[in-house]
């Protein structure tokens, strides 16, 4: 099989027999096998045997293979996230995001999500951390993956100017760390119930994560196929930014490294899963991922994303390599092999039926979300229908100057408003380009002005627009009475369209 190591998937025979004299053998009713157990808690040697039979693709997913992996992205996910949430309550975020502003931009479908009362925010974002170190620790963890699957969704669809692609991948990420039983090595839970289940995982809780983490790579590199990257837009833009900060600056502007990352990084995107899967590449394909993580930590502020991906990356690794890798410890030498336990009921590696159901359909809307794009007209990058959850990363660059114009028939209200009054500087810049975030903005408006006694306002925009590089142009027809316009999922006629 493609990307597996022979050592660490299950073989269908007898297992060699080692110098030390240990074997692995298949018996009915149990797994034994060979090798050293180190110090990861409940964790089987590399080498797993299942019984024997008939092979079907079904078999190929549920065999087990080695937790080691999965415990090590588990504990990478728990820190990384616990530092997000101290960033945070150190840096003020909490009130800047969630308490301090006076309106939020909702999702579509979601605009019942409110945040809570301004203590309360700080206690589920201080709960969030404790979670995510139970994630880390392995401690009570399906309880607090579904706690923290729950908490940081909601903080997420509090606001849709803090979209991020990273913050989308995290609750997605979260999800399936709900399902898979990542906490069965090197784990609190695994220490206090060690006859639990054995310290092997099914083989598909492996690849749906490596599913996940390669969907962000397979359309970020699709989406880069556009006429803007390839001319070098909007690198060179960010480029040039970037020059008057860095002691890099003049290589910053000149045009070969444009072009170089731009063409680099749509090959990165295209061919970096393929690679990490075949064995002879993975190594190569490795340091090549975590030196583009790590140039985008460089290069851009986009906070735990680098170092999400490049912990996720291991995963393409052999299911055994945190093992391997402990080798080296002086404790972790000379330890003899162990049986792993018996699985029992519910622990054989086989999903309910209700749960790959669940699973298909997760795999299908991941496949399905990012090219929903298609079923509008017009460029994505202008109209932004389609833009979100479909990993359309660093594609486009937009500066915006927008006036409201609000009137009043009946009482004769004629007023030209610049949109800052109702929003907060950061929000005002998530906002900018966006035509679905000044259609909510123009419903607000028009909400406080009712409130004020005018109720036949209308709400007007005119809204001129610059897209990566480009003259600005208008992009909302200033003729529209937005107010009336209710929010949709179909095409907005009301966009115009990119000359």
């Amino acid at each position: 099989m493609i990307g597996s190591n022979p050592a660490t998937e299950v073989a269908a025979r007898p297992g060699p027999i080692s110098r030390a004299g240990a074997i692995a053998v298949v018996q009915p009713d149990r797994l034994v096998t060979a090798g050293r157990t180190g110090a990861l808690a409940g964790a089987p040697p590399t080498e797993i045997v299942a019984p024997p039979g008939r092979r079907t693709a079904l078999d190929w997913l549920v065999r087990p293979l080695d937790a080691a992996s999965l415990a090590a992205f588990r504990i990478a996910f728990g820190v990384l996230l616990l530092w997000e949430v101290w960033k945070y309550v150190a840096n003020g975020w909490v009130a800047r995001y969630y308490v301090d502003p006076t309106f939020h931009f909702t999702y579509f479908g979601f605009e019942w999500v409110r945040p809570w009362p301004g203590p309360w925010m700080y206690a589920h974002v201080v709960a969030l951390g404790v979670l995510a170190a139970c994630i880390a620790l392995g401690a009570c963890y399906r309880p607090a993956a579904v706690l923290f699957f729950l908490g940081f969704s909601y903080l997420f669809l509090l606001e849709q100017a803090r979209y991020l692609n990273h913050l989308y991948l995290v609750c997605l990420l979260a999800f399936l760390l709900m399902v898979v039983p990542a906490h069965r090595a090197c784990s609190f839970d695994a220490w206090l119930r060690p006859r639990g289940g054995p310290a092997a995982v099914p083989a598909w809780a492996l690849w749906l994560l490596r599913f996940q983490v390669a969907v962000p790579y397979l359309y970020g590199g699709i989406a880069k196929l556009n006429a803007d990257w390839l001319a070098g837009e909007p690198v060179r833009t960010w480029l040039a930014e970037r020059s008057a900060q860095s002691v890099l600056g003049p290589w910053l502007t000149q045009e070969w490294l444009v072009y170089t990352l731009c063409y680099g990084g749509l090959l990165f995107d295209l061919a970096i899963v393929p690679l990490l899967l075949w064995r002879r590449t993975r190594a190569l394909a490795l340091v090549a991922a975590i030196g583009f993580h790590l140039t985008n930590v460089y290069l851009f502020s986009i906070g735990i994303f680098p170092w999400l991906m490049i912990a996720a990356t291991l995963l393409f690794l052999p299911p055994d390599w945190p093992r391997r890798a402990a080798t080296i410890l002086p404790w972790e030498r000379g330890h003899p092999g162990r049986p792993v336990p018996r699985t029992r009921g519910g622990q054989d590696g086989r999903a309910p039926s209700w749960l790959l159901a669940v699973l298909a359909a997760y795999v299908a809307i991941q496949l399905l979300l990012p090219l929903r794009h298609l079923l509008y007209p017009g460029d994505v990058a202008w109209t932004e229908e389609g833009h979100r959850f479909s990993w359309r990363m660093r594609l486009r660059e937009k500066e915006q100057t927008l006036d409201l114009l609000i009137t009043a028939p009946a009482s004769g209200l004629n007023r030209k408003v610049d949109p800052r009054q109702f929003v907060t500087a950061w929000q005002f810049e998530g906002m900018e380009g966006r035509p679905d975030m000044v259609l909510q903005l123009a419903h607000h408006v028009a909400e406080r002005a009712r409130q004020q006694g005018h109720p036949d306002v209308e709400v007007r925009v005119r809204a001129l627009t610059s897209l990566n590089g480009r003259p600005a142009q208008g992009q909302i027809d200033p003729t529209v009475d937005l107010s009336q316009v209710p929010r949709s999922l179909r095409p907005a006629d009301w966009i115009v369209p990119l000359r």
